[in-house]
């Protein structure tokens, strides 16, 4: 283990890869020695941009993963562009926010479906592939609120409680196959998704006034820990939820 973090040679599926936390962590681990394949809604340019900057190989794979359609495309795309999957990154995810009283169907189903289903199965897919290979690593995002229950975000606690749970079955059933199944917790961070957080003042202080840290994170702050479990580093590292949080959990 002379240079245990270094993934020169892999190759990572990261989705959700266009902006925020995906785009810091497929950047990371591309900086890392790691090809990357950027799955998304939309195109990832600038986040290919900055894995071919780095010397590696960067795609896209166009895929709406508010179903699981295109899951086994997205598996079969990145083997045919870049050969293999040694890394799944399931950072792809959405959020509702509705008191619970008024929550609707339609936004449990559309939150559920793709910050949980969607990643059961396309670990699914690409653990298949993996076994097969007979090693593998799939780090997957899920929150503060696979810890804590949070307020008006009934679904998307739901989802990623079960991030959590998955990631540790996963682990059980993949473990002695080679395959670490693991997850990163972000704490809040700066990104599209918690826009409406920062903009409301009160709101924005009592989160700041509770990180230990004195800051919201930053996508760059993902880097290290997927860097981490997507490396030989962390070969006994197993159903572990990573809290990258400024120390929101401690206090």
């Amino acid at each position: 283990m002379s240079a245990p973090f270094d993934l020169s040679g892999r190759v990572a599926v990261v989705t959700g890869a266009n902006t925020g936390i995906g785009q810091g962590i497929a950047v990371a681990l591309a900086a890392a020695g790691a090809d990357v394949a950027c799955v998304g809604r939309s195109p990832c340019d600038e986040t290919v941009a900055k894995v071919e900057a780095l010397g590696r190989r960067g795609v896209f794979i166009a895929a709406d993963l508010s179903s699981i359609e295109p899951v086994q495309r997205v598996v079969d795309e990145a083997v045919e562009k870049l050969g293999a999957i040694d890394i799944l990154v399931n950072n792809a995810g959405i959020i509702r926010r509705t008191d619970a009283v008024d929550f609707s169907e339609a936004d449990w189903d559309a939150v559920v479906d793709t910050n949980l289903k969607s990643v059961f199965f396309l670990c699914q897919a690409a653990g298949k592939h993996m076994i097969a290979r007979g090693h593998g690593k799939i780090i997957n995002i899920a929150s503060m609120l696979s810890f804590q229950g949070g307020v008006r975000v009934p679904s998307y606690t739901a989802s990623k409680s079960g991030v959590a749970g998955l990631t540790k079955l996963l682990a059980n059933e993949w473990a002695a196959k080679g395959i670490n199944v693991n997850a990163i917790a972000p704490g809040y961070i700066a990104t599209n998704n918690t826009a409406a957080l920062q903009s409301d003042e009160q709101r924005n202080k009592s989160i700041m006034d509770r990180i230990p840290a004195g800051r919201w994170g930053s996508p760059d702050d993902m880097g290290g820990a997927a860097v981490f479990l997507a490396s030989s580093a962390s070969d006994y590292v197993n159903g572990h939820i990573l809290a990258v949080d400024g120390g929101w959990l401690a206090r």
